[in-house]
């Protein structure tokens, strides 16, 4: 076997065992922080969550995704996925004004809300490799 595909081989097993998280903080790069979770509106009133969610989340640091998408199987449901650069700045954009101003439109018309995931995001479309 190569030494090239020696080193590749390792570098696979690697990140099989240890992790991209683990990788990630030993090349100096934090890992991001990740949220997937599912909220559902009163009867009638998912476009008007949709509405207030999408509007309160500019100006978010540290956010480098936030996406909003209906549940097609559950016409009151929506799902929320969150990507950022930290847990911190996640925790941080709680106390932001326009964060609070929509949590606080929400919390009317919202019906429910299920146990969120914690996800540690390692890479996509629009973000930056761990």
């Amino acid at each position: 076997m190569n030494r090239q595909r020696r080193t590749l081989l390792a570098g696979v097993a690697a990140t099989a065992t240890l992790g991209a998280p683990v990788l990630a903080a030993a090349n100096g790069v934090p890992p991001m922080y990740g949220l997937i979770g599912k909220m559902t509106a009163r009867p009638g009133q998912r476009d008007a969550l949709i509405a207030i969610l999408l509007d309160g989340i500019s100006g978010m640091p540290g956010c480098l995704s936030y996406v909003v998408a209906q549940d097609p199987a559950d016409p009151e449901a929506i799902w929320i996925t969150e990507v950022w650069d930290s847990q911190a700045s996640h925790q941080a954009s709680l106390a932001l004004p326009s964060v609070r101003e929509a949590i606080a439109k929400a919390r009317p018309i919202l019906a429910g809300m299920a146990p969120g995931t914690v996800t540690t995001p390692v890479g996509g479309h629009g973000l930056a490799k761990a």
